[in-house]
């Protein structure tokens, strides 16, 4: 174990950048870069993608529609019990930890029908069913023929919680539709998938390669795991302890970066639940406390954000027709400068070129945060 003085918050912020990409535009392969990042948030399609564009240069949708056929990457259940996008090699290794955080949602949420129901006969069911693609509306009905009158809903989220499954890429723009199918891990990747099972230490090593330094709750927040702490406490050999300026005990890698706090951080357009916004318990490595309650919408929305010198300064949205595409940017304090608001449209334009190349026009506008 290496002990070290107190760090700032800026490091803390530059630290993150550096891991996330978010520094500077990296020239790794897709594979390589999505092993750094560990997983991108995935519950919508398209914010993988925009997460990619923002970190890799030269990034082409094509580029991961293609991983994703070829079965390289997937689209699955992960963290916290919400579908985030992985390469397949992480997520046979990385999922079997996640089944103890998964039943313990699952529990919590069908108390009554685990009371009543027959858990097990309905995941042999679901295993059976999800052999070939297939929605969760289509299993839905499938439970109601079987078991008229029966709540479909809770047979559906235990098979999702308990099963290996990933969704199935298609012809979508953006690689999959709103409703995706699913399908068994195991036929779709052509290996077995554990539900139980792995090294806590190893998924740990690659949160704190992703995010670190971190403290053992920014962990378990991200991973949706508790008990990290006896994990990394056993640990303490191989890592490095640091003090935050509140005097809390952070944990990282060696060798891994952490730049100086005066490294320059450019503009970046950041998509919906992007892991930079969300991969802490304490955010204030990158979100100012007087804007974190615009960072969850009333429905459990996280928006796309903007970031300034490293830290979240406005939110965006596009709305897009094949005529126009439209880049609405709402700071949340301050109009920006004259020489801000000439980079935010510069890497704008460029968002716009690569999520709306059917557009015929394109346009940056300002609205109110």
């Amino acid at each position: 174990m290496t002990t070290t003085g107190a760090v700032s918050t800026r490091s803390l912020n530059r630290a993150l950048l550096a891991r996330q990409l978010l520094l500077a535009r990296a020239m790794v392969p897709l594979e390589e870069a999505l092993g750094g990042l560990l997983a991108l948030q995935a519950q919508l399609a398209r914010p993988p993608f925009i997460a990619l564009w923002s970190r890799l240069a030269g990034f082409q949708r094509e580029t991961l529609l293609a991983a994703a056929r070829e079965r390289r990457v997937v689209r699955a259940t992960m963290m916290r019990g919400t579908i985030h996008l992985l390469r397949a090699d992480d997520y046979a290794t990385l999922r079997p930890l996640l089944q103890p955080s998964f039943d313990a949602g699952a529990r919590s949420l069908l108390k009554d029908w685990y009371g009543a129901a027959d858990p097990a006969a309905v995941e042999r069911e679901a295993r059976t069913f999800f052999e070939s693609p297939a929605t969760f509306d289509a299993y839905r009905k499938h439970v109601l023929a079987l078991r008229p009158g029966d709540n479909e809903r809770a047979p559906a989220y235990h098979a999702r919680m308990r099963l290996p499954l990933v969704q199935v890429p298609n012809g979508s723009p953006w690689g999959w539709p709103s409703s995706a199918e699913f399908v068994s891990a195991e036929r779709w990747l052509g290996r077995a998938v554990a539900t139980e099972g792995g090294d806590a230490a190893a998924l740990v090593r690659r949160y704190l390669a992703a995010f670190g330094p971190t403290t053992v709750a920014d962990a378990q927040c991200w991973t949706g795991l508790g008990g990290l702490r006896a994990t990394v406490d056993a640990m303490r050999d191989e890592l490095v302890v640091l003090r935050d300026e509140r005097g809390r005990e952070l944990f990282d890698l060696p060798e891994a970066p952490r730049p100086p706090e005066d490294v320059p951080a450019p503009v970046r357009f950041l998509p919906e639940f992007d892991n930079a916004i969300l991969g802490h318990d304490d955010r204030s490595r990158i979100v100012d406390e007087e804007h974190r309650p615009r960072l969850v919408t009333k429905n459990l929305q996280v928006p796309a954000t903007v970031l300034v010198d490293g830290r979240v300064w406005g939110s965006w949205r596009v709305t897009a027709t094949r005529t126009r595409a439209t880049l609405a940017v709402a700071p949340f304090g301050k109009p920006p400068t004259k020489r801000l608001r000439a980079e935010l449209e510069r890497e704008g334009e460029a968002l716009l070129e690569f999520s709306e190349p059917e557009s015929r026009t394109r346009e940056v506008r300002w609205g109110a945060g």
